[in-house]
């Protein structure tokens, strides 16, 4: 199918697309005549692409030099998804021996906009296992992940999330604000979160931060299964492990945590 093609495909968005990989794979400013003749795209139409590339910080306009160059929030995309390449690759050896181990699912996950999105999973070998799949997205007061990376947030920032809407998801979800700062205290106290059925009906989580250089919590990690598996033998010995693990992979991104 021609990239063109599909009942979805939104035409004026798709053209700034093709402005905006025009422009950014030359490597060196290009002119408004260059972009259009290779496009085969009228001038006019190609210049209001230019300029709202433009005012939203994809492109850069040399207006001395009247040429259009890549841009600082096309550049800070590229640099965070290097980033994250850089995280799964160091973080999965550690996920696959958590799996091995535990035989229940290794998730690796991200703040994104008040969310946790997760961008990676070792799926357990069991019929039963956990619902989530990478590129979900769940509130951070519902999920492991999330309260992991909460507690260790800057004060400034972890207000911020506690001031927003804490939605439930299932009659478990902690809601009352007063209650999740005291779960908070106690992630940063013990070094891991548990969270049993706020996400998911039935199961449970236990999550452990992964920090970067700056000492602030870049991602996180859990282990996830249904409730009835976890005694308390296999949480003491899950929260260990995972709290190993992630302190490696904060150790290979330069990372600093909170003790050292």
């Amino acid at each position: 199918m021609d990239e063109n093609d599909g009942p979805y495909i939104v035409q004026p968005v798709m053209k700034a697309l093709r402005v905006l990989r025009t422009v950014a794979e030359k490597g060196h400013g290009v002119t408004l005549t260059e972009v259009a003749t290779e496009l085969r795209m009228p001038k006019t139409t190609v210049f209001r692409y230019l300029q709202t590339l433009t005012a939203a910080s994809f492109l850069t306009h040399d207006a001395a030099r009247d040429r259009y160059g890549v841009g600082m929030r096309f550049r800070a995309l590229a640099s965070a998804d290097k980033s994250l390449q850089r995280l799964r690759a160091l973080a999965q050896p550690r996920m696959a021996e958590l799996g091995r181990a535990f035989n229940e699912t290794i998730n690796l996950g991200v703040l994104s906009d008040g969310h946790i999105v997760y961008i990676d999973m070792v799926e357990a070998n069991r019929a039963l296992r956990m619902q989530a799949r990478i590129g979900d997205r769940h509130p951070v007061h519902s999920t492991a992940l999330g309260k992991a990376m909460l507690a260790f947030l800057p004060e400034a920032a972890r207000g911020a999330y506690l001031d927003g809407a804490l939605r439930e998801r299932t009659i478990k979800t902690v809601t009352d604000r007063a209650v999740l700062k005291r779960q908070i205290e106690d992630v940063r106290r013990r070094g891991y979160s548990v969270e049993v059925g706020e996400n998911e009906d039935g199961s449970m989580c236990i999550g452990v931060p992964v920090f970067g250089e700056d000492g602030a919590p870049l991602a996180a990690i859990s282990l996830s299964a249904p409730e009835r598996r976890m005694s308390k033998e296999v949480t003491a010995r899950a929260a260990g492990a995972l709290r190993e693990a992630a302190a490696q992979i904060s150790d290979e991104l330069g990372g600093v945590g909170p003790n050292a």
